[in-house]
């Protein structure tokens, strides 16, 4: 089985670094991977996205036009991505910052006010770590274990880091798991 997901944002809220401990819980977890970070052409502030093909078999393209998922952290990558997620699909919307919701009956839409519970645990800048716990726990792209032990080891030279990373993760998570989840319509007979 082929996992996609696809992480976009401003730059400056994390993008790249989910994406990429996405991809190393993949390879933890002895699974194909594939990391593909895109930037704009400015630094802070400018438009980023990144691409993670996780697999049990070998990945046959890096380039994917139809992801499974998408964790949009801003509105312009919402309403930019969002109709490129296939049917069955999940979208991690960061409700603090979007406003609105995708007008799309096929996909599991998870609305997560992820600056807001960044600042509750104690900063802003865990915002994305909050999104990437919401999606682990909803699409079960890699074992959230796997996850949490990726993080500790990533920041384990900044314990305040991992400890307010991991919080956030586990806060995602259990904002997915309290929200039902999607049922597809019934196909018509």
């Amino acid at each position: 089985m082929q996992d996609e997901c696809k992480f976009a944002g401003f730059g400056g809220q994390g993008i790249m670094t989910v994406g990429r401990l996405l991809a190393l819980a993949g390879l933890q977890a002895e699974r194909e991977v594939i990391w593909i970070p895109s930037y704009g052409p400015e630094m802070r502030g400018g438009t980023a996205y990144c691409t993670v093909v996780i697999s049990g078999l070998p990945i046959g393209s890096p380039i994917i036009n139809t992801p499974g998922s998408l964790v949009a952290m801003n509105r312009p990558s919402l309403e930019k991505f969002a109709p490129t997620v296939r049917p069955g699909g999940v979208i991690i919307i960061n409700s603090s910052l979007i406003p609105v919701s995708v007008p799309r009956d096929d996909v599991d839409v998870l609305e997560v006010p992820c600056n807001q519970i960044a600042l509750e645990i104690g900063s802003v800048r865990s915002a994305s770590m909050v999104a990437l716990g919401a999606l682990a726990a909803r699409s079960a792209i890699v074992p959230f274990e796997t996850l949490c032990e990726v993080i500790e080891s990533e920041f384990k030279r900044k314990a305040e880091v991992a400890r307010m990373n991991l919080a956030a993760l586990e806060r995602g998570a259990e904002v997915a798991r309290e929200k039902p989840r999607f049922e597809p319509p019934a196909a018509d007979a």
